[in-house]
């Protein structure tokens, strides 16, 4: 019996029914038949994210006592290009992810070393430590169902982080000409509010992250998803400890 699309409305791009449907089950006269294999487990999912977090506080080292700008927008755009691959091609989530961590590292050690230098070193330590609290945090209300991930949950948190990538894209896309979209960087009380938000969804991305986990084992995925679903946990780590610095750097402006 085909199953539903229960990572098909994750938010985070890496997780689709396709990928998870055609991994997991196969056609046969229109029924759909189990393929034989090792399958994923929390405990197999959650080792790997401390492999994938080991890499990237490594090269987090290099890119930090070496910033420059190949290190953060190479680590940046070649970590998004990863990411994509993996998104189609989630069976190479064994060495892909892996690689994204050690890019990602790079970015997050260079950019970090730029907030450090133009603001104060502690703000480093502020937002790693905030970062790990929030996790800690929706980590704690995920396993104690306080909040539970429904279909209503993943709808909401899809449509929030789709309207914040709209947001960057075209704010990238001004800012190739020479214009600054309005109360998102100028440090106002507007700006820290939008902050705010964007750190909530991504905040909440994390209990789509848990959910997967749990999901892969119930439903059988293969065993390379714990790669990737790890993969898929870090990119939201990512991207909730660049929102709080962002924050944090508002909040310390004179």
């Amino acid at each position: 019996m085909k199953r539903g699309g229960m990572f098909s409305s994750s938010s985070n791009p890496m997780f689709r029914e396709q990928n998870m449907q055609r991994a997991t089950e196969k056609t046969l006269d229109g029924d759909f038949i189990r393929i034989a294999g090792d399958r994923m487990t929390v405990s197999g999912a959650v080792n790997k994210s401390f492999i994938l977090g080991a890499i990237m506080l490594l090269t987090a080292a290099v890119g930090f006592t070496m910033a420059n700008p190949i290190f953060m927008w190479g680590g940046a755009i070649l970590g998004l290009v990863v990411v994509v691959v993996a998104s189609f091609k989630p069976q190479w989530s064994t060495f892909l992810a892996p690689l994204y961590a050690a890019l990602e590292g790079l970015f997050v050690g260079s950019i970090s070393m730029i907030y450090a230098a133009a603001f104060f070193p502690g703000i480093i330590f502020q937002a790693v430590t905030l970062t790990m609290a929030v996790f800690f945090v929706m980590l704690f209300v995920y396993k104690m169902g306080i909040i539970k991930v429904t279909g209503k949950l993943r709808s909401g948190i899809i449509m929030a982080t789709g309207a914040i990538v709209v947001v960057y894209v075209v704010n990238m896309v001004l800012r190739l000409f020479g214009i600054n979209m309005p109360f998102l960087h100028d440090g106002g009380l507007i700006s820290i509010g939008i902050s705010l938000v964007i750190v909530g969804v991504a905040s909440m991305n994390l209990l789509l992250d848990f959910d997967n986990f749990d999901k892969g084992e119930q439903h059988g995925a293969p065993a390379y998803y714990e790669w990737f679903f790890a993969m898929g946990l870090l990119v939201t780590i990512v991207w909730l400890y660049i929102e709080i610095l962002r924050l944090l750097s508002m909040l310390n402006r004179d």
